[in-house]
């Protein structure tokens, strides 16, 4: 009856822990200020949460720390494609269209920083449950375009 118990117990949070993230990422500059800096710096960030949203930190120039929360997009959201733009300079012409709209695991966030900078990312993944298929963009207050991989 334990055993029973116990492997029901298994089964059912086997899904969940899929669901989990907590990694790290990395921003690189692609345009703007700091992708003419050679060679352009790479900074760290790292997500953390479980099925639909959760925290996110990154760690800008000059050690400037930003923290904030991502979600995921809902399907019908009517600013689901507020940074398709940044998508399609990023990663080619058409390719928020192609991959991003509508796929089940679109998620966003928005970051305030301590020196005043905001950061806002919107990233998905190629394949659900997977964050290491994870790709995003990211942009901040002072004009400069990010890639985000993990």
């Amino acid at each position: 009856m334990v055993r029973k118990r116990l492997a029901l117990l298994i089964a059912a949070a086997a899904p969940l822990a899929a669901c989990v993230i907590d990694v790290p990422g990395h921003l690189y500059p692609v345009q703007g200020p700091l992708a003419t800096l050679k060679p352009a710096p790479i900074y760290t960030l790292h997500i953390s949460g479980i099925l639909t949203s959760g925290n996110v930190s990154a760690t800008l120039g000059g050690g400037e720390s930003c923290r904030g929360n991502w979600s995921k997009i809902p399907q019908d959201d009517p600013n689901a494609a507020a940074m398709s733009a940044d998508w399609d300079r990023v990663y080619g012409t058409g390719f928020f269209t192609a991959n991003v709209l509508g796929n089940p695991v679109f998620a966003r966030a928005h970051l305030s920083c301590q020196q005043g900078t905001t950061l806002g990312i919107q990233f998905y993944l190629q394949v659900p449950g997977q964050i290491r298929t994870a790709r995003g963009v990211a942009e901040d207050s002072k004009g400069n375009l990010y890639k985000l991989t993990f």
